[in-house]
């Protein structure tokens, strides 16, 4: 289960991204503030879970099992934030342990503080010393990959630049050669000519091609996006003042505060009846 062999690399550039953790501690509002941050349109999966005490072990099991249902989820971060070793114990329980080596979706473990180890880290694919080094870790920042194409696409340049002047200069030791300069001048002139409007050419093509592939990209990515859903006219309700999602009427009670989320926009509602 441990050996280096068995473990599964990790995508550069997931599109999506599952956590399993509990979704009342802070370490999943740092994981969601550092991959907004990295990369917006990212899609997020959360499974929520307790993370200690007891039945915590089987709830994280279950979690990881469930997340490897979800098809589209490319890498998953499993774990929770600080605490003391009775808390963190959950994540050496042998369920645990068992359900990462069996998960298909790579999994790194994140658990308390650098100083921290579970039987899940030895586990995982990947071990991150703590929940906001895993998002550091899977996902690239948006901006450094722009600029890396930007770089790419001057070096590029600079490169084909470079060809024609060495084109040129073995074109002009040619000229000294020739019994006729003149006319060996004007044909390989138009030659010359004809090569750099192609490869002009060719370089704007690829070019071309490479700016839409990276729109059809983004606008794939951005399709995959939370704000998408929420672009067709579904919305979000916290429960105040804890920040909990809302997933059923049933969490609420008449008098409670919530805070929808829109496309556009936030509301603050209090309950005034349920259905």
């Amino acid at each position: 289960m441990f050996a280096t062999e068995r473990k599964k690399p990790l995508p550069f550039l997931p599109r999506s991204i599952g956590i399993v953790t509990s979704d009342r501690g802070a370490a999943l509002h740092d994981l969601l503030r550092i991959l907004g941050d990295r990369y917006p349109e990212r899609r997020v999966v959360i499974r929520p879970v307790k993370v200690q005490g007891d039945g915590a072990a089987v709830e994280i099991a279950e979690g990881i099992a469930d997340l490897n249902r979800f098809e589209e989820i490319d890498v998953m971060i499993v774990g929770r934030g600080g605490g003391s070793l009775e808390d963190l114990w959950a994540f050496n329980e042998e369920i645990v342990a068992r359900a990462i080596g069996a998960s298909k979706i790579p999994v790194v473990s994140a658990v308390g503080h650098e100083i921290d180890f579970t039987i899940a880290d030895f586990a995982a694919d990947a071990r991150a010393p703590t929940p906001t080094a895993a998002a550091e870790m899977i996902l690239p920042r948006k901006r450094d990959l722009l600029a890396q194409v930007e770089m790419l696409e001057d070096q590029l340049r600079r490169n084909m630049v470079l060809r024609l002047e060495t084109a040129r200069d073995h074109f002009r030791s040619l000229v000294k050669r020739l019994a006729d300069p003149g006319r060996k001048l004007r044909e390989n002139q138009q030659r010359l000519d004809e090569l750099s409007v192609d490869l002009l050419r060719r370089f704007h093509e690829r070019l071309r091609q490479s700016k839409d592939r990276l729109a059809e990209i983004a606008g794939r990515l951005n399709a995959l996006s939370p704000l998408a859903v929420l672009v067709r006219g579904y919305s979000i309700a916290h429960k105040l003042p804890e920040e909990r999602i809302v997933k059923s009427a049933a969490a609420l009670e008449v008098g409670d505060a919530i805070r929808v989320t829109f496309a556009q926009g936030k509301a603050l509602c209090r309950v005034e009846g349920k259905e």
